[in-house]
């Protein structure tokens, strides 16, 4: 039934708003979580199958087995549940579930007005803009979904127009645009930015966020860091401590390769993989096997098939000239000395067997940023993907951190 409010127990689920509360107070969940659970509620009248629920999950993706129990488990929690208490969502035999407790419907929101045009729910709606860094350096930043702001900072590789259609990409909208506004851009030397880079330092790249976010009208925003550019998230947090409320890390460092190496032994191992993502990026073949080793230290648990189109996707972001210099200088990126700046919360997320950047380093960014906390979570993947157990945990921890 679209626009009602289902009452159970102290809970009450707006499932037209996708908005969970527990005595007045909303309860911040994790949006594909929070579908399952709408999906559970509306159809209480009978067993929904796990089939039914991954191809609802899915959106035209597959959905592993233990991701679909991380949402499960995610949901279970948020309205005081469990996998042992089972008492509103129950596990039926052999392969599905049923919310079954006691359920009332206690309104009917008022209809939706109509899409704007071209364009569905809030999620669905984005505008892509361009402003100048302080160099003159046009910048294409985008805006995504409703809501306050949370801001991503550019990573490798990016291209505005195409990543809502990526399945790299894809699932971090649904993701990240659920009662908040994404804003996103590209950066300098790729997708709709400029891809005559000019100078190419961290001072450049955090004058690109901080362009951005005059340009969006921003004051003070929580911002998400990837990767690489959670090393420019730092930078731009230890520089403008009074527009970061929150700061959050993922699969990020403080130091490139080549700067970390403390060994000889790790230098040569730094410039032998440096010099196998130069021949990949050489090559014109996407399936070459210099592009497949480089992907699968994004991916570590991805396939042949699923790297190859990484690749080729990454052929799509920038000039082969491009790539190599973005490579070459972020393996001598360095933050280790202004991380102590930062003055706001922040939350770093690691998984444990990053086959990209080794753990050790979210435990540099957890000792050197003073008020932070450390999540580690299990997997490989340097870059969550939609199927990845992480993702799901990913983003309740994300959304739990920003409630505070």
């Amino acid at each position: 039934m679209d626009g009602a409010v289902y009452r159970f127990g102290q809970y009450a689920l707006d499932a037209d708003r996708r908005r969970l509360s527990h005595d007045g107070q909303r309860v911040d969940v994790e949006p594909r979580a929070l579908d399952l659970l709408c999906h559970l509620v509306e159809h209480r009248g009978r067993v929904v199958s796990e089939d039914e629920l991954r191809d609802m999950m899915g959106r035209g993706h597959a959905v592993s087995e233990a991701a679909l129990a991380a949402l499960l488990r995610t949901a279970r929690l948020a309205i005081g549940d469990s996998d042992t208490r089972q008492q509103l969502i129950r596990t039926m035999r052999p392969h599905g579930y049923r919310f079954v407790a006691h359920t009332t419907v206690a309104s009917t929101a008022p209809a939706a007005p109509p899409p704007a045009p071209g364009g569905g729910a809030a999620a669905d709606r984005e505008v892509i803009r361009f402003c100048r860094s302080a160099d003159g350096t046009r910048i294409a930043y985008a805006l995504t979904g409703e809501g306050p702001p949370l801001v991503k900072t550019a990573n490798w590789l990016t291209h505005l127009d195409l990543d809502r259609t990526s399945p790299m990409w894809a699932h971090w909208f649904d993701g990240l645009t659920r009662g908040r506004q994404l804003v996103r851009y590209d950066e300098r030397g790729c997708g709709l930015s400029s891809w005559d880079m000019g100078s190419f330092t961290l001072d450049d790249l955090v004058a690109d966020l901080d362009a951005v976010a005059d340009a969006v009208g921003l004051d003070r925003f929580p911002l998400l860091g990837v990767s690489q550019g959670g090393a420019v998230a730092v930078a731009y947090a230890a520089l403008r401590p009074e527009r970061v409320s929150h700061l959050i890390l993922t699969s990020a460092y403080a130091r490139g390769q080549l700067i970390r190496a403390g060994s000889h032994a790790e230098r040569d191992a730094a410039e032998v993989d440096l010099d196998i993502a130069r021949a990949g990026w050489r090559s014109q073949d996407s399936s070459s096997s210099f592009l497949r080793y480089f992907a699968s230290q994004f991916l570590a648990d991805a396939t042949p098939a699923e790297w190859d189109a990484f690749a080729a996707y990454q052929r799509q972001t920038t000039s082969p000239a491009n790539g190599l210099r973005f490579l070459e200088e972020f393996t001598r990126i360095d933050v280790s000395g202004v991380a102590h700046e930062v003055t706001c919360p922040t939350l770093i997320i690691h998984s444990r067997d990053d086959a990209r950047v080794p753990v050790a380093q979210a435990l540099e960014l957890a000792t050197l940023i003073p008020d932070s906390r450390l999540v580690l979570l299990e997997g490989r993947n340097h870059l969550f993907t939609g199927d990845d157990p992480a993702w799901p945990t990913f983003l309740t921890h994300l959304y739990n951190f920003l409630s505070e």
